[in-house]
């Protein structure tokens, strides 16, 4: 028999006390929104958000929820909750936000360990006073936890040097459906113990267990860094994006940006291709040179930014906009952002393409060159109808070069009718089973995998 919500917040009070328990009809109104925002719509709202604040109270939290058959949606501070396919049923949240300690910094090492409830920033700022950093550049950065990162796997443009979320992950600990805590990989680099679960964990949205403990390998902070941007037309940036990859030029970010994109950030027109340089400063100034003698060799315009991180600042205001996303918006607001990808040599094409598609309709397109990953963002989203049918365009473009898109954030109507994932491939019955092996009840962000559309489908990381 279903415990009522009265009696199943009796039971999670009597185990984290009633600090760490919140009903959800007190939630402030930005994650009562998102949790709602990230459920399909004939689900129940969940009774309450639960806070445990050691690893300890996470498992026996857990643990209860597995006996009792109640259905958890994990989260941190839920930045990116409603991200991907929607969950059937939650009727208890857990947020590890307050697991937020950092359990070692091994400087020696290049090593570090922290609960998944850290915040990104506040890891950078600590890591910094020892001339360090985590080489991960995520949305939502003010806010998003370590293992909101891990779970959605979302990395950014420094994955052109430094690879993804997973490649930074070296040991992890996360707690299954049933309570019982797992331990994975390692606090040193060169480590070769047990099953890789930390490639199976990252990227799987909450779904085969939550993040508990991670150990990540860091870098030295640079000496020196310079942001070059070229502008242009499409063959022209096509050609350097070309002549770059296949050059002994190390960026540790190159990126094309659309021509709406340019044009907003007040960086000239045509389409754009950014480049971050981080080094000693004399091999900055040397690459950042060549870059120009390039730019001029194409007739595109070259231009050195000022300050890196406050371009970043920009971009990321401008695709993510998270001021907007954490006020209370209006339907007139209503925006969409999914990932995509395609093979590197397309990511020009790409952009072309998406200028015709959504023509008059206000996008933006950013596209790590080297991967060919990217995020495409649409504002001002109304005909839901039309919007779904330039998405269905562009993802067969996309699936034409050998790549996908995958809805992040929609209209909750859009989402629930579209086919999120957009996987068309043959490895859903092995992530199925994958998914049974950890979670054979469905207890942990039900359904957010295999979603409510016609498709069954996995997401592409």
């Amino acid at each position: 028999m279903r415990l009522t919500d009265n009696q199943l917040i009796a039971l999670f009070t009597d185990l984290l006390g009633v600090d760490n328990v919140v009903l959800f009809d007190r939630l402030i109104p930005n994650l009562h929104d998102r949790i709602v925002s990230s459920l399909t719509p004939d689900s129940l709202s969940p009774a309450c958000v639960l806070y445990p604040q050691t690893i300890a109270e996470l498992s026996k939290a857990i643990a209860l929820a597995s006996e009792h058959r109640l259905r958890v949606l994990p989260c941190g501070n839920a930045t990116k909750l409603d991200w991907g396919g929607l969950v059937s049923r939650a009727d208890v949240v857990i947020s590890t936000s307050k697991l937020n300690r950092v359990i070692e910094h091994c400087v020696g090492d290049l090593t570090v360990t922290v609960e998944a409830g850290v915040k990104y920033q506040d890891l950078q700022t600590v890591l910094a006073k020892a001339g360090q950093f985590l080489a991960i550049d995520p949305p939502y950065r003010a806010n998003a936890t370590i293992g909101g990162i891990l779970a959605t796997a979302s990395a950014g443009s420094l994955r052109h040097r430094y690879n993804s979320v997973r490649d930074m992950c070296l040991g992890i600990e996360f707690v299954r459906a049933d309570g019982e805590v797992v331990k994975a990989g390692g606090r040193v680099v060169k480590n070769v113990a047990g099953y890789d679960l930390m490639k199976l964990l990252t990227g799987s949205y909450g779904t085969l267990g939550i993040a508990s403990r991670i150990t990540f390998r860091l870098y030295p902070l640079p000496e020196y860094t310079q942001i070059v941007v070229i502008t242009g037309t499409a063959e022209a940036i096509a050609q350097a994006q070309q002549k770059i990859g296949t050059s002994v030029l190390t960026p540790t970010a190159c990126d094309l940006l659309s021509a709406t994109m340019i044009a907003d950030l007040g960086l000239g027109q045509g389409i754009g291709l950014v480049l971050q340089f981080a080094s000693l400063k004399a091999s900055v100034i040397e690459q950042c040179d060549r870059i120009a003698v390039l730019a001029k060799e194409l007739n595109l315009e070259v231009q050195m930014l000022g300050t890196a991180e406050e371009f970043w600042e920009l971009l990321e205001i401008l695709i993510w906009q998270e001021e907007l996303r954490n006020s209370d918006q209006s339907e007139d607001d209503a925006s969409m952002v999914c990932k995509l990808g395609v093979l590197p040599s397309a990511s020009v094409s790409l952009l072309q393409e998406c200028e015709q598609i959504f023509d008059e309709q206000s996008h933006y397109l950013q596209i790590h060159a080297g991967s060919g990953l990217g995020v495409l963002r649409l504002e001002d989203v109304q005909d839901l109808g039309a919007i779904a049918n330039q998405i269905s365009k562009v993802r067969s473009i996309a699936e034409s070069h050998s790549g996908f898109l995958t809805i992040l954030e929609a209209p909750h109507e859009l989402k629930f009718k579209a086919n999120v994932w957009g996987y068309t491939g043959n490895a859903s019955a092995v992530m199925d089973k994958i998914r049974q092996q950890f979670d054979a009840r469905g207890l942990l962000s039900p359904d957010r995998m295999f979603s409510y559309s016609a498709l069954r489908s996995v997401p592409n990381q």
